[in-house]
């Protein structure tokens, strides 16, 4: 969970997600939950979004708190027939670059979601699509929120139910992505003064020969580095990213993904690197990180 840097103890949390993206907490409420499971350094990295950060800051300085915010994002992005997530962190956030990037990526969303309810009506399921807007709010809208109606309307019995039976390839209410290509999303990231991160590599379900072919492209778009280190995750797993790590010359990053409190997964939960895995936070050591 921790990583010792000059003797001290520090907890890094690097992917996590708030009620402005599919996470189900407010901002005040992640960084309090961040402070309770003793986090050091989080990073919020809602998908597509940037709109978590300037509230966070303020919250963050309002009650006194020494825990250090790192600006994130999570951008959607497509790969061949992948959806492949690209984390950017220590980001600064009202770069014209990345927010006219976001924009366009918001408008994408926005019409997946419509044509995701209007597919889904008319199969029977009226009005989804204004009901996941309303719990969207004022963030970005999601698969996750169409699936929360569904799961309501009793449809199946969990939110994974839903997906595997209306949301995913095949089925009634799944709209492929047109997402901005990785080069696209890295440049943006790299515009702002980040650090581009291939988020969760072992969630694709893709074979190693994939995955290598994958990180060849991400390491050659100026991608630096790997999410190795997740709540969930065999050992096997974790040890051969931080080989990849290695083998591609990219810095390891750590990240519970949380969204919302599970007993299995949290934020700070059972996050480290594998020995000789050098973590992504040296690379904002020297420059500080960016408000």
């Amino acid at each position: 969970m921790s990583f010792y840097n000059n003797n001290v103890i520090t907890k890094y949390d690097l992917h996590s997600h708030t009620h402005y993206s599919d996470g189900h907490l407010s901002v005040a409420a992640l960084i309090a939950r961040a402070i309770e499971k003793q986090v050091d350094v989080l990073s919020i990295t809602d998908h597509d979004s940037v709109q978590a950060l300037e509230e966070a800051h303020d919250y963050i300085k309002s009650i006194g708190s020494e825990i250090q915010l790192i600006n994130g994002v999570e951008i959607s992005t497509k790969w061949h027939s992948f959806e492949i997530h690209v984390v950017g962190l220590n980001i600064a956030r009202k770069n014209s670059d990345l927010l006219t990037l976001l924009a366009a990526q918001s408008q994408k969303r926005e019409e997946r979601a419509i044509e995701m309810g209007r597919r889904l009506a008319k199969q029977g399921f009226e009005e989804v699509y204004p009901h996941a807007k309303a719990l969207a709010e004022q963030g970005q809208i999601t698969r996750a929120h169409f699936a929360q109606v569904l799961l309501e309307r009793g449809v199946a019995n969990s939110m994974q139910g839903v997906f595997n039976k209306f949301l995913t390839r095949g089925n009634t209410g799944y709209v492929p992505s047109v997402w901005c290509s990785i080069s696209e999303a890295v440049a943006a990231i790299k515009a702002a003064g980040g650090v581009a991160v291939l988020a969760h590599p072992g969630r694709y379900k893709m074979s190693n020969k994939w995955l290598r072919k994958l990180l060849d492209e991400f390491s050659g778009v100026g991608g630096e580095a790997i999410e190795v280190a997740l709540p969930q995750q065999a050992p096997c797993e974790r040890q051969f990213l931080g080989q990849l790590c290695k083998e591609y010359n990219l810095y390891g990053s750590q990240g519970s993904d949380f969204h919302y409190p599970m007993p299995w997964s949290d934020l700070g939960k059972n996050l480290y690197l594998p020995k000789d895995c050098q973590g992504v936070w040296h690379s904002w050591e020297q420059q500080g990180a960016r408000q």
